[in-house]
């Protein structure tokens, strides 16, 4: 009997340890002899298992009370109030609680794209990986390569890592992390006093060439920019003068320079 060909709907279902046992001996072998694709599904796998660890507190956080399906359905049962109050109270009802009330928030925003959304996605991942203390890189500065080469197959392009330490910054290392717009390289750098860095780069759909542009929240400050497709968004607890300051030195490296 001919063997079936693997395919890559077979190699996902390998990662997600989906095949079945016979299948996923034919896999095995065929990845034996393919020392470049083994490293790439082994590189997914424990890409899968970080995400699944980092996610693991909050799959385990209790059930919001408000969404309580006895308190749910005792809601419902409650006397409707007359008139625009009926309204006014169902409207905070879905704005509060529920899943129906978070898409109509969502809804009602006007969505962040391009520059914008680049910066936001980079506030966000500095917000989740900095703070790390234990694991706030997947792969080592030791291992820069291995990092470049697993962010150039995600992106499908050429990437590399920005030397920032001449800013007084240390590339501590970095991950591939999914955003809504595809996946991201993510930097990490640290001043050695607690200051830490996170550069997110990723394909762009819209904003394909963009000068930088600085965004301050108030918590972290971000420094965004994209050149030939391809974006760059700095984040860090700094001045945006400063942030702006180290952001242009790794613009330089890359060739961008206006």
């Amino acid at each position: 009997m001919t063997q079936r060909p693997i395919t890559e709907d077979d190699l996902q279902s390998y990662v997600d340890n989906a095949l079945n046992p016979e299948r996923r001996a034919e896999v095995d072998a065929f990845l034996a002899g393919n020392p470049a694709l083994r490293e790439r599904v082994d590189t997914d796998i424990a890409y899968k298992l970080a995400l699944r660890e980092a996610l693991a507190p909050i799959a385990s956080e209790p059930l919001p009370a408000r969404l309580n399906l006895a308190r749910l359905a005792d809601e419902r049962r409650k006397p409707r109030i007359a008139g625009w109050t009926s309204a006014a109270a169902a409207m905070a009802l879905m704005l509060t609680g529920g899943a129906g009330g978070w898409s109509l928030r969502l809804a009602s925003e006007e969505p962040r794209a391009g520059i914008g959304s680049l910066a936001q996605e980079a506030a966000d991942s500095y917000a989740v990986f900095a703070p790390d203390l234990g694991r706030p890189v997947e792969i080592q500065a030791a291992d820069e390569a291995q990092l470049v080469s697993w962010a150039s197959r995600r992106l499908d392009r050429a990437v590399k890592v920005p030397n920032l330490s001449a800013a007084g910054y240390t590339f501590l290392g970095g991950r591939v992390v999914p955003t809504p717009h595809g996946p991201a390289a993510l930097y990490m750098y640290d001043n050695g006093s607690g200051t830490r860095l996170v550069m997110l780069t990723r394909n762009m759909a819209i904003d394909k060439n963009a000068p930088m542009a600085t965004d301050d929240n108030g918590q972290v400050t971000t420094v965004s920019w994209a050149s030939q497709g391809l974006g760059y968004s700095l984040a860090g607890p700094l001045e945006p003068e400063r942030l702006h300051t180290i952001a242009d030195q790794a613009r330089i490296q890359f060739g961008h320079v206006s």
